[in-house]
């Protein structure tokens, strides 16, 4: 009986346990990035011998399962292998879901290709990381310049300001590392803040396509990004070391970045940079030098589904501007832009006296992204910014050593993205931005405020959407709109108020009247709408056609509405106007591109009509207690630029490669049917590389650069009375210099130190023949000639 018991126990077990392990597990395995069924993939039920395939739908079946908890292995070519842990009751579903594609999974960072295509109806032009390793020792405008369609507005050789099609400063923006720059760029000597080092990656966009940015960049946006981290455990860095015999200064620049399988990265940079007094083939620049000191720190987590980082950034600069171009009495205003030498000329030396600029620039950022099914990504950042701008003039006694402006500037910025995949043809972005602004003009300088205390508030919200019609055509289109407040405090002279008839025009902003000085407190509300509308149509692998139209809006900046006295390091006297409205421009721009590995080329044609642009012109010379000064007064206009770019590269044989490039630009002020002033000359570049990766990668280049004489100006001269003479006398400020040829060398090689470790040496010649020329677009050729010959010795370490 006792047996007979423990065998019907015996047997129900059994039965129980056949009853409970007749389960089927089903489901599919799908792309995360955008839900696509992976056909192929692996599944391994772990501690068993059971394994199945999906099919070509994405589906499996795993069969006699009991109920219990199960650990799934999942495995896919190119996705990363992925553990799921399963809980199994009578027949059970699940769809698993891996990381395909696993280039695309910085999310976070902005490199690389998860920021690509910011506009997809405009040919974006790119700077990689290695081409932008020679201009280590120079600018962001420097590196720029290398594009074609991109000049640079210059003060001297070391504030380089970038000019796209004709246009710069407010109309073109800069975006570091996600983050709008906001840097006092109004000033036409004010550089962007961003040390050249800390770029893996720079991306030109000409026009106001990328609508995510901005709505405002009447000229075209720069994207400056940081160098790509791999979802590995990794640690790598590199250093280089750049000499340069002009301005007998180094550059030296480490950057050390640690990451994680898991995600987790960290990444470190820090630059330093001294240079003296830089020389024409002829004579010194005095008082030219810099020193510049820059550091920024990474901190993230980058996954697919979710991520998020931080990032703060150091940019520190002491510029000097060249002493001959702060003088005296009219008389030396006179003897200096007629001289063929600077007035003043001093010894070489490293240090930096007025007049000169010290610009202190913290950035601050954290982002977090998430990313939801059937929804899209949605982002979310904050940052911060504190642009700290001090300008010395050369001044006498007490104040020697004080600045003559001093302007801090700080922005908080929150923005909202959503990047959402509709269907399969149709993307849709959209977000919202919320800005505040405060500058503060420090009156303890003794000298008249150039702009003034303000507080600035922005709102915009934008969608952009893209529809891939066929294989062949995409079609985007996208609008925003800005809303700006500003509140203002200024003091304006009594008799420069009346002048401009300001006391008609705008009684209700008077606070108070003192002598001879008025407070006002003018309270501004600015709408603006931009919009974009394009296409690109694709001819087989290797044509391709863009189309873009773009409307965009300006706001005045406070310089053009408020200036008024003494621009210290830029060495004029510059006078906005209250009455200002937005430019609003409309933008027609065309690309043909050929991508071949033999020929490639792109041709882009553009139109750019520009409804009350702002211009500024010289217009007499003022006496001051500091001397006499060019006047520079702002004043609006309908205008119009025209223009083309052209870009080809051949390859003739395995090893050489000849490279082509050139832009004309046409400006003008279609109110008063004359030229615009500042338009880039036409030029043109052609370089012929040899590079041969058998041979250590050694690469020889040869460049030509030849920029035409500027034909089309306008005529801002005018007279002057000279005390001394009792005569009166007539400025030219308006005659172009001549056309200049320039040659430059450049060359590099790579050695292996050890087995994780390379040294790349490079060496290059610019102004090859120690030409003399002076540059239409540098604000200081009424001065001096642009630089001689300089010899470049680059170090490069990667481990």
């Amino acid at each position: 009986m006792r047996t007979y018991i423990l065998l019907m126990l015996l047997l129900s077990s059994v039965l129980s346990i056949s009853q409970n392990c007749d389960n089927t597990f089903f489901g599919r395995v799908t792309d995360l990035h955008d839900g696509s069924l992976l056909a192929g993939a692996t599944l391994i039920v772990a501690g068993s011998e059971q394994a199945v395939q999906t099919d070509l739908y994405g589906n499996f079946i795993i069969s006699n399962l009991c109920n219990d908890t199960y650990t799934i292995q999942v495995s896919h070519p190119f996705c990363l292998t992925k553990g799921f842990t399963i809980k199994i009751l009578g027949n059970t579903t699940k769809t698993f879901k891996l990381e395909h594609h696993l280039e695309e999974l910085n999310e976070i960072t902005i490199a690389g290709k998860a920021y690509s295509n910011k506009s997809k109806t405009i040919l974006e032009n790119t700077i990689s990381k290695e081409e932008l390793e020679r201009f280590s020792s120079g600018t962001l405008g420097d590196a720029l310049n290398s594009l074609s369609g991109v000049s640079s507005l210059n003060t001297g050789n070391t504030v380089v300001k970038p000019l796209i099609n004709g246009l710069h400063s407010s109309r073109v923006v800069t975006i570091n590392n996600g983050v709008r720059m906001e840097d006092q760029e109004w000033g036409a000597e004010h550089a962007p803040n961003i040390d050249i080092n800390s770029a893996g990656n720079l991306t030109l966009i000409k026009g106001a396509g990328a609508l995510q940015y901005s709505g405002d960049a009447v000229g075209g946006v720069i994207v400056v990004e940081a160098s790509k981290v791999p979802v590995k455990d990794s640690l790598y860095g590199k250093t280089l070391f750049t000499g340069a015999s002009n301005g007998r200064g180094t550059s030296l620049t480490s950057q050390f970045t640690k990451s994680y399988q898991s995600g987790w990265y960290a990444n470190v940079q820090g630059t330093l940079k001294r240079f003296g007094d830089f020389e024409t083939p002829d004579y010194v620049l005095s008082n030219t030098g810099i020193f510049e000191r820059n550091a920024s720190l990474h901190l993230g987590l980058n996954r697919f589904n979710y991520g998020i980082e931080a990032y703060y950034s150091l940019f520190k600069n002491e510029i000097g501007i060249l002493r001959a171009s702060h003088l005296g009495g009219a008389q030396d205003q006179i003897r200096a832009i007629n001289s063929d030498r600077p007035l003043i000329i001093n010894d070489f030396t490293y240090q930096i006296n007025s007049p000169r600029q010290d610009v202190t620039h913290h950035l601050s950022r954290i982002k977090g992204f998430k990313r939801f099914d059937d929804f899209g990504r949605l982002s979310l950042q904050y940052d911060f910014q504190r642009n700290n701008r001090l300008e010395f003039d050369i001044r006498r006694g007490a104040d020697k050593d004080n600045a003559s402006l001093d302007l801090k500037l700080d922005t908080h910025t929150l923005m909202l993205d959503l990047d959402s995949h509709l269907t399969d043809a149709i993307n849709l972005k959209t977000g919202l931005m919320v800005r505040y602004q405060n500058n503060f003009a420090n009156p303890n300088t003794g000298v008249r405020r150039l702009i003034p205390d303000y507080d600035k508030y922005d709102l915009g919200v934008y969608a952009i959407t893209d529809y891939r019609l066929n294989d062949n055509l995409l079609l985007e289109a996208g609008g925003r709109f800005d809303y700006t407040y500003m509140e203002v405090f200024k003091f304006y002279r009594t008799s420069f108020w009346e002048s401009r008839n300001y006391d008609e025009l705008f009684p209700e902003i008077v606070v108070e009247e003192f002598d001879n000085q008025i407070l006002t407190n003018p309270q501004l509300n600015i709408y603006n709408a931009s919009a974009t509308l394009g296409a690109t149509y694709s001819f087989g692998e290797e044509y391709k056609l863009f189309f873009n139209y773009s409307l965009a809006s300006r706001a005045p900046n406070p310089s053009e509405l408020f200036s008024e006295g003494l621009h210290h390091s830029a060495s004029r006297i510059e006078l906005g106007d209250l009455r200002f409205n937005s430019e609003v421009g409309h933008k027609v721009s065309l690309t043909f591109q050929r991508e071949n590995k033999n020929f490639s080329y792109s041709i882009s044609p553009f139109i750019n009509t520009i409804k009350d642009f702002i211009i500024i012109e010289p217009t007499e010379i003022q006496q001051t207690i500091r001397g006499n000064f060019q006047v520079w007064e702002y004043r609006q206009s309908d205008a119009q630029l025209l223009g083309v770019d052209f870009d080809a590269s051949y390859t003739f044989t395995k090893n050489f490669r000849f490279n082509h490039q050139f832009s004309l630009v046409k400006g003008y002020d279609r109110s008063r049917d004359e030229p615009l002033i500042s338009m880039p000359p036409v030029n043109t570049n052609n370089e012929i590389v040899y590079q041969n990766p058998e041979f250590k990668n050694l690469r020889l280049a040869l460049q030509s650069e030849y920029v035409f004489r500027q034909n089309e100006f306008p005529n801002n001269n005018f007279e002057v009375f000279i005390p001394e003479t009792e005569t009166t006398e007539i400025i030219d400020l308006s005659t172009p210099p001549d056309a200049y040829h320039l040659l430059n060398f450049n060359s590099s090689i790579d050695f292996k130190a050890s087995q994780k470790s390379t040294v790349t040496v490079g060496f290059g010649i610019t102004n090859l023949l120690n030409t003399s020329y002076r540059n239409y677009l540098n604000r200081l050729r009424y001065y001096a000639d642009d630089l001689g010959r300089n010899f470049l010795l680059n170090l490069k370490l990667n481990y």
